[in-house]
């Protein structure tokens, strides 16, 4: 699947001191759009990792007590120079010893390709979901606690058919995602027998989306598909649709489905549906308790994919008995995996003291972690529905 480096040259790319003294600083990379297309998404995301990080550093047990320190930086989601230069100020200015993000699938590329492999630094995104990244020379260095799209793609396609919806129009965010995205989902739409009127990009930030709105209303379609961003071009795109009557009926993919998309719209999208990664366990709804808890909403879309992204390398670290990600990224794919101990949300200190003592942990997280694969999340989905102007899950695939 992905395409590897030898390990040597990720030793040597490594800079650094390697491991953090008993009592120090590990500092870890939070690299989220906290501004651009889904900066309503990016808070609740960069929280959840950050309650892996307090979580680990409160307990103690993490190579002789060190404490974990996040540190921030702009991804802003669709600028790849910018998240280029962020990631690199991460490792040579702040020093981290992991980073957990990008998030939108253009800028995690860049910043994978650009950053962490000439770095040899271990990435954990929770929200990159392009089918390309499958197929990237990473080193080893890369994973992901998001589903690929190339599996959002089918559930979307089989819940529109099931629901009698036929034939639809497709708009798409033009970058990696929102092309991989409407790829994968044509292709999955039209083998179970719909028909695709129109499939067009949309290119975020403009003012006024009433020539993109008009060539997909030309084409028709008994329900338009919005594979785009919540507080960019995607919202343009609806309120352009609902201003003509285009439609009155939309499917959304996972940039879409956010509180911002109900208070922009509320009753005007009732009956529309959507996806996001989600799963019905445990850890779930203990997730969700923690993070109300911290005056966080632990419902919001990938925050508890941030949470696992962390925790998961965290654990790795402590398996390795080294903050260095050419010691700990070999440890990932172990810690997250059976065979082991169950570990849930809140079970950060268990987790670890089973490390301590040479025992084996099946770290299943917020959100039932499975990596299959180099660095790909297994995952599944949360179907959504919008009833009395609000998002509602009515059900997983």
């Amino acid at each position: 699947m992905k395409k590897l480096l030898t390990a040597t040259a990720a030793g040597a790319l490594i800079t650094g001191a390697a491991f953090a003294q008993d009592g120090g600083e590990i500092k870890m990379g939070v690299i989220l759009g906290f501004t651009g297309p889904i900066e309503s998404l990016t808070p609740a995301m960069a929280a959840g990792a950050e309650m892996a990080m307090q979580e680990v550093t409160e307990s103690g047990k993490l190579l002789g007590g060190a404490t974990v320190t996040p540190v921030r930086a702009d991804s802003t989601c669709v600028d790849s120079a910018a998240a280029t230069a962020a990631a690199e100020r991460l490792i040579t200015s702040d020093g981290v010893k992991a980073i957990m993000g990008a998030d939108c699938s253009g800028v995690t590329g860049a910043v994978l390709a650009n950053v962490a492999v000439p770095n040899g630094m271990v990435m954990i995104s929770p929200a990159a979901t392009s089918p390309a990244l499958s197929e990237a020379e990473d080193n080893g260095l890369f994973f992901r606690t998001a589903p690929s799209d190339a599996r959002q793609g089918e559930v979307l396609a089989n819940i529109l058919m099931e629901k009698g919806i036929e034939s639809v129009a497709v708009t798409y965010t033009n970058n990696d995602y929102g092309k991989g995205f409407a790829d994968a989902f044509q292709s999955a739409y039209e083998n179970a027998g719909g028909s695709v009127t129109l499939s067009a990009p949309h290119e975020d930030g403009k003012a006024d989306y009433s020539a993109e709105v008009g060539a997909l209303a030309s084409a028709g379609g008994d329900a338009l598909v919005v594979l785009g961003y919540v507080d960019q071009g995607g919202a343009g795109i609806i309120q352009g649709a609902l201003d003509t009557g285009a439609f009155d009926l939309f499917a959304f993919g996972d940039g879409m489905v956010g509180d911002q998309l109900t208070a922009n719209f509320g009753a005007d999208l009732e009956g529309s549906i959507g996806t996001a990664p989600g799963s019905q366990n445990e850890g779930v709804d203990t997730f969700a308790e923690m993070a109300q808890g911290a005056g966080i909403d632990g419902t919001s879309v990938y925050a508890g994919e941030s949470y696992d992204a962390a925790a998961l390398m965290l654990l790795a670290m402590a398996a390795a008995g080294s903050s260095d990600p050419a010691d700990y990224a070999g440890k990932i794919e172990m810690v997250a995996n059976a065979p082991g101990e169950p570990i849930g949300p809140g079970e950060l200190d268990k987790a670890l003291e089973i490390l301590a003592e040479g025992g084996d942990i099946d770290y299943g997280g917020a959100t039932g972690v499975e990596l299959v694969g180099p660095g790909e999340a297994a995952g599944s989905y949360a179907e959504y529905t919008i009833e009395d102007g609000a998002l509602k899950v009515v059900g997983y695939r």
